[in-house]
């Protein structure tokens, strides 16, 4: 496991190494005093930490800090995980702008939240059209949650403005890669020394990703169901996201099961007039993943591919991680090329099914420890 965005010092890479053998203590060690001098990829794994109860008592508000301070420096594993824990911490308007970057570049998680939001029409301006491609794109990630709010749409959503989403979600698909370059080439700003504030942590909700949604063929007129009257009831309480990534610098897209309940995929709450809301928040969606089972100390791996740019590393990783359970991808320097491989598996059977499951989006071989 590597730190994502900048390249790592080699005292960051120390911090990994410890983490990667289950010595959380000493990788926030490793990673705290570098944080504080303004290194982006120590800011963000010791948000990693936060976020995720390791080395460090759990606490959201302090790795939205560390989030903030490597966003603030062009790191965008970073800038991903900033929106969305602000967003499930109820801090909603501010991070918006987080959430559209991220969506722009690919982010399925961030996608979902901003389709949602623009069905509901609640702080954003209804926009369904664009609901639906965002909404879309998210499923085709493999988010459950977002396949599930797409049959809700199209029970909504006119037949255009479906087929003006999904010409939209092809856009969509085109551009996000030019985004992601894009960002990955800007010159990022100098580190700026940051402080820790201290903060009481917060409970997190849980996520459920899932399978890919196609929608149905738009040959024919969709009946609109009928809605009942409003029925006021309380949603399921909401918290910081438990992203996918399950160690510092591992991919957004996989999540972390750390709540037993679900949240209903559909608000209760139904106003006269309208649709039901989709809940936005995307905890929800995303917490546990399907996929082959990993084994913490195992002794076999998947190879995804070798590329010249690690960017294109990160960008493949983003796009296969859904199918591949709590999987965590390895970025291994050989020369000037990075190899992506995920695991760890307990056996050679178990990173064959992992590859299968990846068939048609990876070049996948098994590989030992």
């Amino acid at each position: 496991m590597m730190v994502g965005g900048t390249t790592a010092s080699a005292d960051v890479r120390a911090g990994v190494t410890a983490w990667e053998a289950g010595d959380y203590a000493r990788a926030v060690a490793e990673w705290r005093p570098l944080a504080v001098q303004g290194d982006p990829d120590a800011q963000f794994n010791l948000g990693q930490a936060y976020k995720l109860g390791r080395g460090v008592p759990q606490d959201f508000s302090q790795a939205i800090i560390w989030f903030r301070s490597a966003a603030d420096q062009g790191h965008l594993q970073s800038e991903d995980n900033l929106g969305l824990v602000m967003y499930e911490m109820g801090q909603k308007a501010e991070a918006l702008p987080w959430l559209q970057r991220s969506a722009s570049r690919g982010e399925p998680r961030a996608q979902y939240v901003l389709g949602a939001e623009l069905f509901n029409g609640e702080r954003m301006s209804r926009d369904w059209p664009r609901a639906y491609a965002l909404m879309k794109r998210a499923s085709d990630a493999g988010l459950q949650r977002a396949s599930a709010a797409l049959v809700q749409m199209d029970q909504h959503i006119p037949l255009e403005q479906r087929q003006q989403g999904l010409a939209l979600a092809q856009t969509m698909e085109q551009s996000e890669g030019q985004a992601r370059m894009a960002a990955m080439t800007a010159v990022p700003p100098a580190p700026v020394p940051a402080r820790a504030p201290t903060v009481r942590p917060a409970p997190v909700p849980p996520s459920q990703p899932g399978t890919s949604y196609t929608p149905p063929p738009v040959g024919g007129p969709v009946a609109v169901a009928a809605l009942p009257p409003a029925v006021p009831s309380s949603r399921a309480p909401t918290g910081p996201l438990a992203d996918g990534d399950l160690g510092p610098g591992l991919s957004a897209t996989a999540g972390v099961n750390v709540h037993q309940g679900v949240p209903p995929a559909v608000r209760a709450n139904v106003r006269n007039g309208t649709p039901p809301g989709i809940d936005p928040n995307v905890s929800t969606a995303v917490a546990r993943r399907t996929g082959p089972a990993t084994a913490a100390h195992g002794a076999w791996r998947i190879q995804l591919g070798a590329f010249g740019d690690r960017g294109r590393a990160t960008a493949l990783w983003s796009r296969v991680s859904g199918r591949l359970g709590d999987a965590e991808p390895t970025y291994v320097a050989v020369g000037n090329v990075t190899r992506l491989q995920a695991g760890p598996y307990a056996s050679r059977n178990a990173a064959q099914s992992a590859c299968a499951a990846v068939r048609g989006l990876a070049d996948c071989i098994v590989v030992s420890r």
